[in-house]
């Protein structure tokens, strides 16, 4: 490994910093955030919080959030969180048991996303959801502000749904238990805690007991490692080729991707240091001549925002890549298997797609081409990292929506050093 790679950074992990704004608009006092990103996505959560009642400040590059202490005010319009799933489910949770009355809505993409996910078990706190004919948004939330808690099963794992769930269960009364599938990022269970409340594990299943009094704290939250996924990618598809990302986040429900790259073939060094809520280091990725990797169903959970990057790399990589269990990809931004599937095609990649999946063969026959990319920013930065990697001329259809997670992408993905 080459000791001598320039590093750089990516922005501000957005699972976070959409969890940490949050907690901070709950908790009393003022909380400091640094490195919060400045993509769409999480514009959506501060906007929607702001309407909510919360007050912002930046000093000194950190936003400061003047928490209400959970005594949020009923906005006079609609929500409206743009393209950000995180920002209507979480917001969802924390609306279901406070005396709010809050209608959701966003962009024309987020309308197609499933909402019964989060309705079904926030109506167990006694919440009033009324969702569109299709189960999606715009919908409204009326919250029970006499909730008590609930014992619930997730039958998927979504880290979502579990995070809605936890956020409705701190203005519930008594212990909110939440068991079945809840081996997702655990963003929220840790930041939970940094905000001083108390989030137990016990016999494989989450309490929390509320009404929980949250304390204002200082987060600094780690560059996001699902971007950084694409510099890693860029690099590992090229024999040579080789990028050094400082001050990403470790946490490992978040590090999967690092060992696909290894069985890829690829060469990767990680340094983990700091200390916080959220572990951190420096990772360093080496391309090398890349072999095919098989996916199964239950890593699907702790890959699903890499799963594209599965598929281009499977198109530089000798053999057949597979990826099955993954039909939460239907209902992405984008539908990402069909979105993936016909992007590629158009860049000569040959490939199958399933229900719940795809495999593609490789080592592929590039040629240039255009791309549509749904609106949706991983696909986009997929096969902008494709098109680096293959030496290939592809038009984006919309590059532009890489804003939602990744400004400045393209400038990062040019500090690949091949």
């Amino acid at each position: 490994m080459t000791p001598t790679i320039p590093p750089i950074t990516v922005p501000g992990d957005k699972s976070i910093a959409h969890r940490a704004l949050i907690l901070a608009a709950l908790a009393h006092g003022e909380s400091v955030l640094r490195n919060v990103p400045a993509g769409l996505d999480v514009r959506s959560t501060q906007h929607a919080l702001s309407a909510l009642g919360v007050t912002f400040g930046d000093e000194g590059g950190a936003l400061h959030v003047t928490g209400s202490g959970g005594a949020l005010v009923g906005p006079a319009d609609a929500i409206d969180c743009g393209n950000s799933g995180t920002t209507i489910r979480l917001l969802a949770g924390v609306v279901a048991t406070r005396a709010l009355d809050v209608t959701l809505d966003g962009d024309a993409s987020l309308r197609k996303r499933p909402m019964r996910r989060i309705a079904e078990p926030l109506a167990g706190f006694g919440a009033d959801i009324d969702l569109s004919p299709s189960g999606t948004a715009p919908f409204r939330v009326r919250g029970n502000p006499h909730a008590v808690g609930v014992e619930a099963t997730l039958m998927i794992p979504s880290a979502q749904v579990k995070s809605a769930l936890l956020l409705a269960a701190l203005g519930a009364r008594g212990v909110t238990r939440l068991d079945g599938a809840i081996a997702s990022r655990d963003h929220t269970e840790r930041l939970l805690r940094a905000f001083g409340v108390a989030c137990a594990s016990e016999g494989g299943a989450l309490l929390v007991e509320g009404p929980a009094q949250l304390r204002a704290t200082e987060i600094d939250i780690p560059g996001d490692i699902s971007s950084a996924a694409f510099l890693f990618a860029a690099a590992a598809a090229v024999p040579g080729a080789r990028v050094g990302v400082d001050d990403v986040g470790l946490n490992p429900t978040r590090t999967a991707f690092l060992d696909v790259l290894r069985r890829f073939g690829a060469d990767v060094a990680v340094e983990a240091h700091g200390e916080g809520a959220e572990p951190r280091g420096r990772v360093t990725v080496c391309g090398a001549a890349l072999h095919a990797v098989t996916i199964a169903p239950y890593e699907v959970a702790g890959l699903i925002d890499e799963l594209p990057l599965v598929g281009v790399l499977g198109a530089f990589a000798r053999g057949t890549t597979v990826v099955s269990g993954a039909s939460e990809l239907r209902v992405k931004e984008s539908d990402r298997i069909a979105t993936f599937a016909a992007a590629a095609r158009a860049l000569g990649i040959e490939l199958d797609t399933f229900d719940d999946g795809f495999m593609v063969h490789g080592p592929a026959r590039f040629h240039g081409g255009s791309v549509v990319t749904g609106g949706d920013h991983r696909i986009a930065m997929a096969f902008a990292v494709a098109a680096r990697a293959a030496a290939i001329d592809v038009v984006l259809d919309d590059p532009d929506c890489v804003a939602v997670s990744f400004p400045g992408f393209s400038r990062a993905l040019d500090a690949v050093v091949a």
